[in-house]
């Protein structure tokens, strides 16, 4: 089927798998709000008035955003935004350890896992990828240099802690995404507005690639990462399809390509799968290469 897919420039299947993860996420979000009948954005579709209910949103197994969550009673936090509120409080509570699940689980992985696989800024930008080729609209590939976005997150953290307030949380479009999920709230969503226009005219995926200081610190943690993009040489014909289908960056295949690598050991891969699709050879393949080993 995967094959099929590249022959015909269809989707292939760690696309499909990845849509569906990221559809999965939204729902996770959305579904405590339909069981218990609060609506979508806010809305109230109960009966029998707003203090009637007999649950609450917070009752079902999963509950919250992406910044804040709690799976079975279980406290998640996001690991960037608690660093911001660490530099603003300047201390650390007890409290602050949830955040090392998900740290520790993107790390094992990659850290850029998130930002492919999850991430709803993403399937926004896949989206305005798809607008921007229907309206044949020619932007630069990379129009800041990729390591502009871990600076950004460097930034955000000194901001923090002189301002004494999580900067990036109040501005965050992920954010404004599950905000206006769960309450209707418009707070953020000008940074979407902002990113869809900047990347249907200025740069593709420019927010994703170079801007996004959450992408900056996956970016950082995405170096120790045991799953790799793998190459076999030998079957490689070099045609480069990889590389116009990257999300992240297309510079970080060519050490892979050239032969100087047997995988993209670059910490900003996404691992989304874009690259394996649409190989013609099939010479790249999603497996785990810990870092620094020779296979």
């Amino acid at each position: 089927m995967a094959d099929t897919a590249k022959k015909k420039g269809g989707i292939g299947a760690w696309t499909i798998a990845r849509r569906v993860v990221q559809i999965v996420m939204l729902c996770l979000f959305a579904t405590p709000l339909l069981l218990t009948g609060w609506g979508l954005a806010g809305a109230y579709v109960g009966t029998g008035g707003e203090y009637a209910l007999d649950y609450i949103p917070a009752d079902v197994a999963v509950w919250g955003s992406l910044s804040s969550s709690q799976i079975l009673g279980i406290d998640l936090l996001d690991p960037f935004a608690t660093a911001q509120v660490i530099a603003a409080a300047k201390t650390v509570v007890g409290t602050m350890v949830w955040c090392l699940p998900i740290l520790i689980g993107f790390a094992l992985v990659r850290g850029r896992a998130f930002c492919g696989w999850v991430c709803p800024v993403n399937l926004l930008g896949e989206a305005v990828d798809w607008l921007r080729g229907k309206l044949k609209i020619e932007v630069s590939e990379m129009p800041l240099p990729r390591w502009t976005k871990v600076a950004v997150a460097a930034g955000v953290l000194v901001l923090s802690a002189i301002t004494s307030i999580p900067v990036f949380e109040s501005i965050s479009p992920i954010g404004a995404f599950s905000r206006g999920l769960l309450f209707g709230s418009l707070l953020g969503v000008w940074t979407l507005v902002a990113i869809v226009i900047a990347e249907l005219f200025w740069g593709h995926r420019v927010w994703c690639r170079a801007l996004c200081p959450l992408g900056g610190f996956y970016q950082v943690v995405g170096t120790v990462g045991l799953v790799s993009v793998k190459i076999d040489h030998d079957s490689c014909i070099k045609c480069n399809k990889c590389k116009k289908a990257c999300i992240a960056d297309p510079a970080i295949l060519d050490a892979a390509i050239a032969g100087d690598a047997d995988r993209v050991a670059s910490g900003d891969c996404m691992i989304c799968g874009k690259c394996v699709d649409h190989c013609p050879t099939s010479s790249l393949k999603i497996a785990p290469a810990p870092p620094g080993l020779k296979l």
